[in-house]
């Protein structure tokens, strides 16, 4: 199946749903490349960060499980590097 590079960006404005983004997150472990997260208490907020390297599919599952979260929004850019493995 051909795997796309993509990054996934993540503003989380309700705290309460933290839980469940990383139990989503950790469903979808073996295609992360690497994870930041940054609170950022001034806003009440925290950003994150994840590298993908996925089938296009599985990072749009993963974009709209993590979207219909309360409170959470998040954007995703692909690369143009594709692998067939």
């Amino acid at each position: 199946m051909e795997g796309r590079v993509a990054v996934m960006s993540i503003i989380v404005e309700d705290g309460d749903t933290v839980e469940q983004l990383n139990g989503i997150l950790h469903q979808y472990r073996e295609y992360v490349i690497g994870r930041m997260g940054i609170p950022y208490p001034k806003r009440n907020i925290s950003i994150i960060s994840v590298a993908l390297d996925a089938p296009q599919n599985t990072i749009s599952a993963l974009s709209g499980k993590v979207g219909n979260l309360k409170g959470v929004s998040v954007k995703t850019a692909y690369s143009g590097v594709m692998s067939n493995e």
